[in-house]
């Protein structure tokens, strides 16, 4: 197991690489942790949760929400959890989610961890510090800014992964490879899902290469006041998408990187529409949907990125070049 430190505006967090959740006994102490899974995760892993006191939830993204976060404050209560008890959050993005939400919260802030359990969680939910909840289909529109202690990557988790979350995996690294990163753009052209979901080593360091990706941008600017909105890139009209149409997040996001994609080629003169939808498409990820424009005009005008009558849109100069563009909220809707 490889300890590597980062620092941040007002923490530093330990990455585990390379690690096993066996070893999360070196890390934090059993007797002042808590974890937080879900019902998939736990039975499909029970006995790495015996040694320790563990919350388990609904597995989902309909249980990412403040009911749920109660739930966990309500567990940790009767647990007698105090402000030296690490939470620990095991799982995808919807558990990471709440685990650092409820950490930050809980007797205004507890210690907390992550062991990302999901290629998506891998590569970018457990990463930068955003933890929050949904409220109706308004996507994580309460939550934090607050850096876990550590992440501990277990890559063994990967193999009970259903290929639909490799799929939601690659979404994220797929926008990765589009904002900042020519050459893995190039890379992942020439392979494809079932080579890397085959080649565990050649997974590892796609893992490592987009978790040091999103790590430098969050660095460089923790709160999203500049580069970090470039992550958002294909969020602002996915997360409209998501909730309402019951997308999974990768689903969604693919589908707002097109359109993202089409802006980019009406505003800005991107030629490589052609090659994103591509390779969206060679790793299982849907290009096209029908929607209400109007439900989704509702909640994309709720977008976080939103300024007065515009939103900040991410759009692509070129494959690994993208930019902050405020696009009025008027010419979104024409566009849709």
């Amino acid at each position: 197991m490889k300890k590597r430190k980062f620092s941040f505006n007002q923490a530093s967090v330990d990455y585990y690489l390379g690690g096993s959740i066996s070893q999360l006994k070196e890390i934090a102490d059993p007797r002042h942790t808590v974890l937080v899974t879900d019902e998939n995760i736990y039975t499909r892993h029970a006995k790495r949760f015996k040694p320790w006191n563990t919350i388990v939830l609904k597995p989902g993204e309909a249980y990412k929400v403040q009911a749920t976060a109660d739930e966990i404050i309500t567990q940790l209560i009767e647990m007698e959890a105090d402000r030296k008890t690490t939470l620990v959050g095991v799982g995808g993005g919807v558990i990471t989610d709440l685990t650092g939400y409820v950490a930050s919260i809980y007797m205004r802030g507890i210690p907390f961890g992550f062991v990302p359990t999901s290629l998506l969680a891998m590569v970018d939910a457990s990463i930068g510090g955003k933890n929050g909840i949904d409220v109706g289909v308004y996507k994580n529109l309460a939550g934090t800014v607050r850096q876990p202690s550590f992440i501990l990557y277990d890559m063994s988790f990967l193999n009970s992964l259903p290929e639909k979350e490799w799929r939601n995996g690659f979404a994220e690294i797929i926008k990765h490879a589009s904002i900042r990163d020519a050459s893995m753009f190039a890379e992942l052209e020439k392979n494809s899902l079932a080579f890397y979901r085959r080649r565990r080593a050649d997974t590892d360091m796609l893992v490592r290469r987009n978790a040091l990706l999103k790590t430098k941008v969050v660095q460089g600017d923790e709160f999203e006041e500049g580069d970090r909105k470039l992550l958002n890139f294909g969020h602002t009209l996915g997360h409209a998408l998501e909730n309402q149409y019951e997308l999974s997040h990768g689903e969604a996001i693919s589908i707002g990187m097109v359109y993202a994609s089409s802006l980019s080629e009406n505003l800005l003169g991107f030629k490589d529409k052609e090659r994103v939808v591509g390779l969206l498409q060679k790793y299982g990820l849907p290009v096209r949907a029908e929607f209400d424009k109007d439900l989704v005009m509702k909640v994309l005008k709720m977008d976080k990125k939103r300024q007065r009558e515009s939103i900040s849109f991410i759009l692509l100069k070129r494959i690994g070049k993208a930019v902050i563009q405020p696009i009025s909220i008027e010419e979104i809707y024409r566009s849709l």
